[in-house]
């Protein structure tokens, strides 16, 4: 079995003071890749600010014969955004993996819930992601070549009770994803999504006794894998924990078709509107067109 490695290759982490993103950093370092750990160091909830947890990784990193600096810029900023990447090219010249981590929690009952609630959580999850993507793209499409992961939730995908603000961030991330996917298309730029089922200090409070087998270094081999310049995919979403590693996707149905439609029609045909049997994976929205108009459209007009 041939190593995947990243030899010459500069990857960024946030959130990678612990945890999943520590578990990544770790990963990508142990495999050639120099490192740039960014960890602002605060609360769970975003609070305060540290440099002990991206420094103790990279001292980590370092001990086990790696290559990695630290970077504490938040990534809730588009200056905390260009900063890190800035990081990255000042200390190795270049940026080819992009891994957005960084996150935090508010968790509160909608009815409870405030913007500030909500404002934190996008600045952190959706405009972090936004904000080290950006500064990072135009490099990538300079050297036709990159990699980035985005961390979006099975919250966000399934729905989960008490984080309405986190999963609207979470299902943000994917969209962002899927678009970016198609616009790096051409220059190769492959941008996938991870949706983790691990233990956090986020999360490790609800785990209980399964908590040892949803350790973070479980996920960080997909990130391995989805950051290599051997994978093919783009603009995917998985699932991943304890060992398991599974596609999640957004099907279309068949439908039920009436060129007279009417909320009667819709009421009485209820069960083709909603039936699964049949269904398509659409790569863009074009395909989601070509399901309602047919064939015969003209996909690249769609495009442009």
């Amino acid at each position: 079995m041939t190593r995947l490695a990243f030899v010459d290759k500069v990857a960024i982490v946030t959130g990678a003071g612990g945890g999943i993103g520590r578990a990544h950093a770790l990963e990508l370092a142990g495999r050639g890749a120099q490192v740039v750990v960014n960890d602002v160091g605060g609360t769970k909830d975003g609070n305060g600010a540290s440099t002990s947890p991206a420094q103790s990784v990279v001292d980590e990193i370092i001990c086990a014969g790696g290559v990695a600096i630290a970077n504490y810029d938040t990534v809730a900023t588009p200056e905390g955004g260009a900063n890190i990447v800035r990081t990255a090219l000042e200390e190795f010249g270049g940026v080819h993996i992009v891994v957005n981590n960084a996150g935090i929690l508010r968790d509160a009952s909608f009815k409870n819930m405030t913007i500030a609630d909500l404002d934190v959580v996008l600045d952190v999850h959706l405009r972090g992601t936004f904000n080290v993507i950006k500064p990072a793209w135009q490099l990538m499409r300079d050297q036709n070549h990159g990699r980035i992961i985005n961390t979006a939730s099975g919250s966000g995908l399934f729905g989960n009770f008490g984080q309405t603000n986190y999963a609207a961030a979470k299902m943000g991330i994917v969209g962002l994803t899927r678009a970016l996917a198609l616009e790096g298309r051409k220059n190769d730029i492959k941008v996938n999504a991870i949706a983790p089922v691990a233990r956090t200090r986020m999360t490790e409070e609800l785990l209980g006794e399964v908590a040892d087998r949803l350790d973070p270094k479980y996920v960080a081999p997909l990130v391995a894998y989805l950051a290599h310049q051997e994978c093919a995919m783009s603009g995917e979403i998985y699932s991943v924990g304890a060992g398991r590693v599974a596609r999640i996707f957004v099907a279309l149905g068949p439908g039920f078709v009436d060129h007279e439609l009417s909320a009667e029609s819709i009421r009485d045909n209820l069960e083709a509107v909603r039936s699964s049997d049949g269904y398509v994976v659409p790569r863009s929205v074009v395909d989601e067109m070509k399901a309602v108009l047919g064939p015969a459209l003209d996909a690249e007009a769609v495009v442009k």
